[in-house]
């Protein structure tokens, strides 16, 4: 059979949204229309793709089957468009894990090849972020992704950045000039988000021993600083190369005996052939040789 594109994106949008009133609404189509389509759909390929119990809409195991593929295969024929008709636009980036400042090293890379055309998008995690890719909505995401990469998705870790410990300048371990993890039993390590977010600082008080506090809410770097000065009995972590302003009442002290490794990752749809992709790909990877550390 060949596959028609309308019928495949009436499906996709409405398992995005497992609503057929909402989904009509995105498409421009009254709610019969989107049932045909779907209808159509379903009867070319032999199989029900949507179970409809009263109001409510979920995926059989054949839609969840089909979802990433015909995905997939929009956002190929998407791309054929834009090649013939030469269409440019920036590459959509999504940057998360905030607290850490992507940014800087996004910085480095742009300063390099200031030709790239990026257009970024901040979201507020990797999963916000995952879910945007795979509906087309934007090209790569910039941040540390937990595992092996989605289905349909391609990652490249791009940089290994070394983590030092911070705390209030009042803690008892300020004044050291180095810090082992084993170190920081003896206090109290805390993150402002819930862990299930955290699987870095999780696994690295895990492994070490350590009696972890998650909680509260990111406010971002100002907030966690004073946080920390204002709580002696507390260290947190941050990228060793972050600056840290001078008068923020903390201090930064080295981890060795190991050096914590934070993973930056570039995330992409398998089989994308954006240059800019490519550029943006290549100079991180460039820039991240003097930051990349061994384990």
């Amino acid at each position: 059979m060949e596959l028609d594109l309308g019928q495949a994106r009436a499906f996709v949008v409405t398992a995005g949204h497992l609503h057929f009133g909402r989904a009509a609404g995105e498409l421009f189509l009254t709610q019969q229309a989107l049932s045909k389509r779907v209808a159509r759909l379903e009867e070319s390929l032999g199989v029900r793709l949507f179970d409809r119990t009263g109001h409510a809409v979920r995926l059989t195991p054949a839609g969840e089957r089909f979802l990433e593929p015909a995905r997939r295969a929009l956002a190929a024929a998407d791309a054929a468009v834009a090649a013939a008709r030469d269409e440019r636009r920036p590459l959509r980036l999504d940057v998360w894990g905030h607290l850490f400042d992507p940014m800087r090293i996004l910085r480095e890379a742009v300063d390099r090849r200031p030709d790239l055309p990026i257009e970024l998008n901040l979201r507020r995690g990797p999963d916000a972020a995952v879910a945007a890719l795979r509906a087309g909505e934007t090209d790569a995401g910039f941040g540390r992704v937990h595992g092996p990469p989605p289905d349909g998705l391609a990652r490249r870790v791009v940089r290994r950045e070394p983590m030092a410990a911070v705390m209030g300048a009042a803690h008892p371990l300020a004044g050291a000039g180095r810090l082992r993890p084993a170190d920081l039993r003896a206090t109290t390590m805390w993150f402002p988000a819930a862990i299930e977010k955290l699987d870095f600082l999780r696994d690295f008080c895990a492994e070490h021993g350590l009696t972890g506090e998650f909680g509260g809410v990111n406010l971002g770097l100002p907030y966690f600083l004073e946080w920390l000065r204002d709580h002696p009995d507390r260290v947190s972590l941050l990228p060793a190369a972050l600056p840290v302003p001078g008068d923020a009442g903390v201090r930064v002290v080295p981890l060795v005996d190991p050096v914590p490794l934070y993973e930056w990752s570039l995330l992409w749809r398998s089989g994308d052939r954006d240059p800019a992709l490519g550029g943006l790909l290549a100079e991180l990877q460039r820039t991240a040789r003097a930051g990349d550390r061994p384990e």
